[in-house]
């Protein structure tokens, strides 16, 4: 049994990571979250209840909260997945992602290595710090090639920029200080309990109401989509096996244009909810690009295929028709984001 303390835990994908680590394994979790507007306790009452989960409502750029809840903890690993990370929200307001993802890095790493100077013997060989990043980092692909661990970094939003320095700073309290990091960096998830802005429940949702279904210019743009439920497994592989100091690709190899997502999105809301109508592929419409909007991404996971034995479970056609069935099943839980802090507008918009 080791202790987890996962910054981010009530987010996207730190909640799959906390639901997957009480439900498969004998770790206790210590879950710590700002509850800003993506973190959700919905997304963690399935394990609530559970007596080796908890939670702490904290701000990882606060250095009194982390060196307390750290020092109460005593975690063994600490998954830094705490970030503001919606690219367009960082276009419409940078200032804040340079304060989550670059001084709350800072922050948490220090109040880490305090934590990890103080340990002794096998708790002190055991510490991971796990920093989990994106692969926006790297920039734009052309047509062809993959981003791998070696990729020089080339961020082009604000998003990424602050993701590109918070990495660095990782690297560089393990070469300066020591301090025992493993990284990973990710291509897009997707899955249940996706924040309701992001473009594959923002489509789901937009055609099961009969709204507009929003493409970014031509909708060319490629993205590698991961199923966030096998990224939370390739996680706590990286966390508990991976090599000090070395950095992973998670790749779900499942490249699709956006259009081509949306039209999936469409036919498996046509399958599932048939609007007499017609079919939702008519609810399309494209809409003015987003600012310095990157070509393509692609992840080369072979690194933690061939190390760790890793491999996604679900293709995207499995994932995505699990992820619109989850959608579907689960009115609640977005209306309650619909009727309140995000309701489907655009975002990022640059006057």
């Amino acid at each position: 049994m080791s202790r987890f303390l996962v910054t981010g835990g009530a987010g996207f994908i730190g909640s799959a990571v906390v639901r997957h680590l009480i439900e498969n394994t004998t770790h206790k979790v210590l879950v710590v979250d700002k509850l800003t507007y993506a973190g959700n306790l919905d997304n963690l009452a399935a394990v609530a209840s559970n007596e080796r989960y908890r939670f702490a409502r904290a701000d990882i750029c606060s250095a009194r909260d982390m060196r307390e809840i750290i020092a109460g903890f005593r975690p063994d690993i600490i998954m830094h997945l705490a970030a503001e990370s919606h690219v367009d929200r960082s276009i419409d307001g940078p200032g804040e992602f340079i304060q989550t993802n670059v001084v709350g890095t800072f922050t948490l790493l220090q109040a880490a290595l305090s934590h990890w100077r103080l340990l002794k013997g096998e708790e002190r060989e055991r510490f991971r710090f796990h920093h989990i990043s994106t692969d926006e980092v790297f920039g734009s692909l052309g047509a062809e090639g993959l981003f791998t661990e070696e990729t020089p970094y080339d961020p082009n939003s604000p998003y990424s920029a602050s993701k590109a320095s918070s990495d660095h700073f990782v690297r560089a309290w393990h070469h300066t200080y020591g301090l025992p990091v493993v990284l990973s960096n990710c291509s897009n998830n997707y899955g249940p309990y996706h924040f309701p802005e992001k473009l594959i429940p923002l489509v789901t949702l937009n055609a099961l109401e009969g709204k507009a279904v929003p493409v970014y210019g031509d909708g060319s743009n490629v993205r590698d989509w991961l199923y966030v439920e096998d990224h939370a497994r390739a996680l706590q592989l990286i966390a508990e096996r991976g090599r000090v100091g070395e950095s992973y690709n998670v790749g779900g190899r499942n490249e699709c244009t956006n259009i081509d997502v949306a039209r999936k999105i469409c036919a498996l809301v046509d399958e599932f909810a048939p609007d007499p109508q017609s079919s939702r592929e008519r609810l399309i419409t494209f809409v003015g690009d987003r600012p310095g909007h990157d070509l393509r991404y692609a992840i080369d996971a072979s690194k933690i295929e061939r190390d760790l034995g890793w491999t996604p479970h679900e293709t995207f056609e499995s994932g995505l028709r699990k992820t619109v069935a989850w959608y579907l099943e689960n009115k609640a839980w977005w209306q309650r984001i619909r009727s309140g802090v995000y309701r489907g507008e655009r975002l990022g918009v640059v006057a």
